[in-house]
């Protein structure tokens, strides 16, 4: 079993998957927020081993990840995508840490909880020694919708999603910059990365189609969704696409509840929930955008709106960080959460 955590010792934490993207975030992160570590381990893959990264003004050797690796760590912050997680989970938990897991492989576990700090903060008392961090378009979603399904239920819910090159990490991003100089060039793009070229360009989201026709990232939507807000059966149908953005995500949401919902106090609990910020001028026809939440912490909410189709039903348009509260920061506020519950 994991070792309990406590403000009263600084901590030993290791960072599996430190060169990605959502590694060096979840770097400076631990920096910027200052976060109570003893000691820093950089972990990842046996290529990656040797790099140097930045730390509190120093700079710390990335380690190839081993059977070792994880002795004496408190918290593991793992994001070096599923197939690694799973294969050291048993590693880590016999060591005696905490994971902390930014990939899908234990998100549907029923006794991993899976977790938004500002939604279900109480489903980390029920961990085993793993912490389900969620795919970044559904904690940007849960961040909406979980104030509002605490005034009024929700019925339905219909989201479609603009993902940037972020989420398919490091790499994608760095191919965005170059594709989108050679169309510029008048070249043509050829993607290495992923399937097709996003330079001036996108397609529906490239994770693999399920059965059910949809892909695995609009299913994780609606299965972690339906986890996180504890209600198993709730209608949901989502559609992803990835756009020519390099870092922040996008989302059109359309919630049908179970009885029509004022907009003003709609946009009055939201205005006023953690984790979200309103940018909405009607007037000037300005609404989030990617580059308002670049880098940041909060996620952009704006134009909510009456569904003109349905009376029972809200409109809203959401922007957030791919990389910071899609991914790294959630996973630090999760390991905050865990220091502060008695």
């Amino acid at each position: 079993m994991s070792k309990p955590l406590s403000l009263d010792r600084p901590l030993t934490v290791a960072v599996l998957g430190a060169t990605g993207a959502v590694g060096h975030e979840l770097i400076k992160l631990l920096d910027e927020r200052a976060f109570p570590v003893r000691e820093l381990r950089l972990l990842a893959s046996g290529r990656s081993a040797g790099t140097l990264q930045s730390w509190k003004g120093s700079e710390i050797k990335v380690q190839e990840v081993t059977e070792d690796s994880f002795l004496g760590v408190d918290i593991v912050l793992a994001s070096a995508g599923g197939q690694v997680s799973r294969s050291w989970r048993k590693t880590i938990v016999d060591s005696g840490a905490l994971m902390i897991d930014n990939s899908s492989a234990f998100r549907m576990e029923l006794d991993v909880p899976l977790v938004v700090p500002e939604v279900n903060s109480n489903a980390i008392k029920s961990h085993h020694t793993v912490i389900a961090n969620p795919n970044c378009t559904t904690i940007l979603l849960t961040l909406a919708l979980a104030p509002l399904a605490n005034k009024v239920p929700i019925k339905r819910v219909v989201v479609s999603t603009y993902q940037s090159a972020s989420g398919a990490g490091a790499r994608a991003m760095e191919e965005l910059k170059v594709l989108s100089q050679s169309v510029l060039d008048g070249e043509k793009p050829t993607s290495q990365v992923l399937p097709y070229s996003l330079a001036f360009n996108l397609f529906l989201h490239n994770s693999p189609l399920q059965d059910n026709q949809y892909c695995e990232e609009e299913m994780k939507m609606v299965q972690e969704t339906r986890k996180i807000l504890g209600t198993p059966q709730l209608p949901f149908t989502a559609t992803c696409v990835r756009v020519p953005v390099m870092r922040a995500h996008s989302e059109s949401i359309n919630i049908e509840f179970m009885q029509p919902f004022p907009v003003q106090e709609a946009r009055s609990i939201l205005s006023s929930a953690p984790g979200l910020e309103l940018i909405e001028d009607f007037n000037n026809n300005r609404f989030p955008m990617p580059i308002d939440v670049t880098g940041r912490d909060q996620v952009a909410i704006g134009r909510i709106r009456q569904d003109i189709s349905n009376p029972n039903a809200l409109e809203l348009w959401l922007c957030g960080d791919q990389i910071r509260k899609g991914a790294a920061l959630n996973a630090i506020q999760i390991a905050e959460l865990l220091l502060s519950s008695p």
